[in-house]
């Protein structure tokens, strides 16, 4: 962004629309204590730029699609066209160059009675300098996606936070499927591409009246099928460096070390998948260094972890269904 690194309201911003995404402007305004217009202002200028993007995202569970983490590894010189191809696909969300560029990591998501990562792995790019391949299913998120990403910037009071959550009708149980009506699909790519459109928008979008799309989201939202995210440039909030980790952990102590794992501040993602590696984790750091101190004392804190493989990510080349620019380094929850 032209401006430079986020200042105290940018940063009470971002926290705000974290909580958030479809807060109005106004009320966010009245809970930081500053105009209307400010708000406006900052939001535009962020958001323009390029530097932050606010996200409606499907549930994938919820609609009744599974959902599948793919490591694809190349020789150097391929991964990148890999990754490209990948990243073209209808049915992947994100792919991520980890492990000094040989390895590609993708999310890929298809309905329950498919099998979607076979279908996926069939249709990669026939070359022999992909040496290997495995898909883990992802068996239960324990942070990330739907439940938020809870602020690295920690820039509001815990009033301002209170007032600033979204007031969501009770959770529904976790086994509920959300049937799919003709609409949502364009409810949903809209809101992918802006999660603060408009009503109006929406109702273009959909062929639907504005309230139905008022009421549509609001469902989709009190049965958790949909949620808001913030995409933002890492750099802004001084996190240099993202690492994917995947964890052994034996069974019986699985729930207890995710759930410790989750509350950690750099943990942005984790979830249980299947695989010898049972836990994937994404974590974000200020460099380096913090990383260092986050795999000694955190991690060397979970006795029950056997095994972890740490893998840098190098270049995000889609995230949230977007393609991005070369080299740059956005990371969103999910």
């Amino acid at each position: 962004m032209d401006s430079g690194p986020l200042d105290d309201l940018d940063r009470r911003l971002v926290h705000a629309l974290q909580l958030d995404g479809r807060a109005p402007l106004k009320y966010i305004a009245e809970v930081l204590g500053v105009s209307d217009q400010t708000v406006a202002r900052r939001y535009r200028r962020l958001r323009g730029s390029g530097a932050m993007r606010v996200l409606g995202l499907p549930h994938a569970g919820r609609f009744g699609h599974i959902e599948w983490l793919v490591r694809v590894r190349c020789t150097p010189d391929t991964a990148g066209g890999v990754a490209a191809a990948l990243a073209r696909r209808d049915d992947t969300s994100w792919v991520s160059l980890t492990a000094g560029g040989t390895e590609i990591v993708c999310l890929t998501r298809a309905p329950h009675r498919s099998d979607g990562a076979a279908l996926l792995l069939q249709k990669l790019p026939r070359t022999p300098r992909v040496v290997d391949i495995s898909a883990h299913y992802i068996l239960h998120t324990f942070f990330g996606g739907p439940t938020g990403w809870h602020g690295r910037t920690r820039a509001l009071s815990e009033e301002q936070v209170r007032l600033l959550q979204p007031r969501l009708a009770e959770p529904p149980p976790r086994g509920l499927r959300v049937p799919m009506r003709e609409g949502d699909g364009a409810l949903l790519a809209a809101l992918a591409c802006d999660g603060r459109a408009g009503y109006a928008e929406l109702a273009a979008a959909t062929g639907w009246s504005e309230s139905t799309v008022r009421r549509r989201l609001e469902y989709l939202r009190d049965v958790r099928a949909l949620f808001f995210d913030v995409e933002i440039d890492a750099a802004l909030l001084g996190y240099e460096t993202e690492i994917m980790l995947w964890l052994t952990v034996p069974p019986a102590e699985l729930v207890g070390v995710a759930e410790q794992l989750s509350q950690q501040p750099e943990a942005v993602f984790t979830a249980a998948v299947s695989g010898q590696a049972n836990l994937v984790a994404i974590v974000v750091c200020r460099d380096i260094d913090a990383f260092y101190d986050f795999m000694t004392t955190r991690i060397g804190a979970l006795r029950a972890v056997s095994h972890v493989e740490s893998a840098p990510v190098l270049q995000s080349v889609k995230r949230a269904g977007r393609l991005l620019p070369a080299g740059r380094p956005l990371f969103p929850s999910r």
